[in-house]
């Protein structure tokens, strides 16, 4: 009896460190700790061998790491025990087309097949997947000719990411009209998707697309809208990048740039020596030497090796 009662109190224990590495696992992976996700779910692995979420779960951390190999390992897997289940066959697909884009472009060809195999699967078994019908907007419209690479079949997922979500639908209209060289229709859908949805996302395709096409002021007044609504310090270092690079109104950018640098904290991203840089630039396009000289020092002071401001200190000194 009392050999009985220690098997169990050992069988609940065990149970209870295994569920304690998942819940840990959980918890750091939605940290983003992903190295110690991953030792989490390999031991909660261990002790429950068929646990598909634990799978999942490690192959989105690989994934994350570019081991695409490992990745499509767990997703295989998964897709051998459940082939209608559409995110499996989302995620394998997904990671054998990043793992084309790494390797040698006539051995990827090879695997398109699959990629379009996989991702089409995806799209039947879930009428909603939002994310396996962006892939295939993009596959479609960057696949040549030769390889079954079509803007039709591109417009296709197109229209029925409208059908689910009209913002997506409009973003992924403006992508195909972007990526085939039409940015007035890309414009309008990008517009479009601002009119309805407004998120920071929006707002961020609408600016690049003024930015790769040279339209700097239209980028900062897109830039401006977004700052309006979303009260996020990022927005104004962007605009003063903006007129930094394109010599546009410096005194505004100067604004935007003194704002940033008071409100900056580590989870804006950019750091401050490069708002120092586009201060000197600016500077420099107003011709005040003395203060473009200042700014640069402050953005050398951590960094002496700061490639972007030390060619911005050669252009000053030239002054």
């Amino acid at each position: 009896m009392r050999y009985i009662i220690l098997a169990i109190i050992l069988c609940f224990s065990l149970n209870g460190v295994a569920q304690s590495n998942y819940e840990k696992g959980l918890q750091s992976f939605n940290k983003e700790n992903y190295n110690t996700a991953k030792s989490y779910f390999q031991a909660y692995l261990k002790e429950n061998p068929n646990h598909k979420q634990t799978k999942e779960y490690l192959g989105d951390i690989a994934g994350h790491s570019k081991d695409w190999d490992t990745a499509l390992d767990y997703y295989k897997e998964l897709l051998d025990a459940s082939p209608k289940n559409a995110n499996y066959h989302f995620k394998y697909g997904g990671s054998l087309g990043l793992k084309c884009l790494e390797m040698n472009k006539v051995k990827a060809v090879f695997y398109i097949d699959d990629i379009k195999y996989h991702l089409n699967e995806a799209a039947k078994l879930d009428p909603n997947h939002i994310e396996v019908r962006w892939a295939l907007v993009e596959l479609y419209i960057q696949l040549p000719g030769i390889l079954g690479g079509s803007e039709s079949k591109s417009q296709e997922y197109a229209e029925q990411l409208y059908k689910i979500s009209p913002v997506d639908g409009h973003l992924s209209r403006g992508y195909i009209a972007e990526y085939s060289n039409r940015p007035k229709d890309a414009e309008v859908h990008y517009k479009k998707a601002i009119e309805i949805g407004g998120s920071p996302h929006t707002y961020e395709k609408l600016t690049k697309l003024y930015e790769e096409n040279n339209e700097p002021e239209k980028a900062v007044n897109t830039l401006e809208d977004s700052l309006k609504k979303y009260d996020r310090n990022q927005l104004n270092y962007q605009i003063a990048k903006i007129c930094a690079q394109y010599n546009i109104k410096p005194q505004t950018g100067l604004v935007y740039a003194d704002r940033y640098i008071q409100n900056h904290s580590i989870k804006d991203g950019v750091p401050l020596d490069w708002a120092y840089l586009r201060k000197a630039q600016m500077y420099r396009h107003m011709g005040n030497r003395s203060k473009a000289s200042y700014w640069i020092q402050e953005a050398l002071k951590d960094r002496s090796d700061f490639k972007e401001a030390l060619q911005e200190r050669s252009l000053i000194l030239d002054m």
